[in-house]
């Protein structure tokens, strides 16, 4: 494990960086400077995919190429005694973010939002969030109330979705059709959340809990903004990845296969194109 200090340091110029990362406007980010970008689904403390996903990235030697990662904690993988080792992905998220600050994106996700804000979410009978607490005690100790502030000032900062030039939208999902009609774009826009936007019912959640893929709402969506193509995570693909719908692909980078998609920016793109550049880890 490092060193706490070192960690928090990192965390927390992590945070800096997120907020100061060039085209953004709230929690989304323009890109304007990408020739093309690797984008990947939800990783859940699966650090070796996200290890490939770096790797494969190579961001040093491509740095026009914009790398943009999800949902990394809440995992299966436990210390020994217990707790969720999942953490270690958002260790990891800060560094890179660190190394590449222009380059490394990262979506805030239902389960990093879940944790956040303290609402009970579960998998096969288990307390994540208790389990990603317990894990975070165990690797940093009396200093874990400090590592996990620092991370809640991480997730604060980061982004809700990425729009590229040629208006391909990444997000972590998308909002239901009941809630898609009051749903307000400017949201995306604002640099703080108020509770209500990330309750039950609230326009944060319900852009990270929707799981309503359908032609019609991902269309309606993409008008509202003002993008031509969607990519999600979410909803896990037996295969690493689904063509939901015309405009929408999903990805899932959790398991085995995991997949990825490595698309250029600077020219107008299809379901098609996007479904043809996916790789498998």
């Amino acid at each position: 494990m490092p060193d706490p200090q070192r960690l928090l340091n990192t965390v927390r110029r992590a945070a800096a960086e997120f907020r100061a990362t060039p085209g953004r406007r709230g929690h989304l980010v323009e890109l304007a400077d990408a020739d093309e970008v690797l984008a990947a689904g939800d990783l859940h403390g699966n650090f070796d995919n996200f290890r490939k996903l770096i790797a494969l990235a190579d961001l040093g030697k491509q740095p026009r190429r914009h790398l943009v990662l999800q949902e990394v904690v809440h995992g299966d993988r436990r210390y020994p005694g217990g707790g969720d080792t999942s953490h270690r992905c958002l260790d990891l998220l800060a560094a890179l973010k660190c190394q590449y600050p222009r380059q490394v994106h990262f979506l805030l996700g239902n389960h990093e939002l879940a944790q956040r804000t303290g609402r009970a979410i579960a998998k096969n009978d288990e307390d994540l969030n208790r389990l990603f607490l317990e894990g975070v005690l165990h690797a940093y100790g009396d200093r874990a109330d400090d590592v996990l502030a620092a991370y809640w000032e991480m997730l604060d900062a980061v982004p809700l979705a990425v729009r590229t030039a040629n208006r391909v939208f990444l997000c972590h999902s998308l909002p239901p059709p009941r809630a898609l009609d009051a749903f307000d774009p400017a949201v995306l826009q604002r640099d703080r959340f108020d509770e209500a936007d990330l309750a039950p019912g609230g326009a944060v959640r319900g852009l990270l809990w929707g799981r309503d893929t359908t032609a019609d709402n991902a269309a309606a969506f993409l008008g509202k903004v003002d993008a031509d193509l969607l990519i999600t995570g979410h909803v896990p693909c037996d295969h690493g990845f689904e063509v939901a719908n015309p405009r929408q692909l999903i990805l899932d980078s959790l398991g085995s296969p995991a997949a990825c998609c490595l698309f250029p920016t600077d020219r107008p793109l299809t379901i098609d194109d996007l479904a043809a550049r996916v790789r498998l880890l």
